[in-house]
């Protein structure tokens, strides 16, 4: 794995770009997000420490990158690049089963998250997250909160208006 600090502001990946590697955060804050149509951003998910973060749609499928990946706080990431994960797959089988079982989890919380927001209330959402990102608010602007939620910035005052009244 390579060590590589980035700068806050610095895209990591961008649309249409080929991604072979995945990165695991020893600290700092990324984000993901695909931008629609007219322009909107729509975050995926954040990575802070001890997580991995890639546009997983490219990197398993070769094709070109959908999502973005932008720093949000001076990081120090490490990035493993695909080949050299298959490799050490083929020499060292428990490094397999920990990564299949890291992707499971990972899928698992999409699946998750998807459902939710589907079926939970905006307060419950950022309840959710809250609980999922406990100390993310300190690190990132509210409009990406807002945009991770589905919901505008002003519903996101709102609700934690809310929940300081009690």
């Amino acid at each position: 794995m390579e060590r590589i600090e980035v700068k806050k502001g610095e895209i990591l990946i961008d649309v249409n770009q080929v991604v072979i590697d995945q990165y695991y955060v020893h600290s700092g804050c990324l984000r993901s997000y695909f931008t629609d149509t007219v322009g909107k951003e729509h975050t995926l998910m954040f990575a802070i420490n001890d997580w991995w973060i890639s546009d997983y749609t490219a990197y398993f499928t070769k094709a070109p990158a959908i999502v973005t990946i932008e720093c949000l706080q001076d990081a120090v990431i490490y990035k493993l690049p695909k080949e050299k994960l298959d490799n050490l797959y083929e020499n060292i089988p428990s490094l397999e089963s920990f990564f299949r079982k890291k992707m499971e989890g990972a899928f698992a919380s999409f699946q998750k998250r998807i459902l939710g927001n589907i079926s939970l209330s905006a307060r419950e959402r950022y309840h959710s997250f809250i609980t999922t990102y406990p100390t993310i608010e300190k690190t990132v602007k509210n409009y990406h909160i807002a945009s991770y939620l589905g919901i505008t910035t002003e519903s996101l005052s709102r609700i934690r208006k809310e929940i300081a009244k009690g």
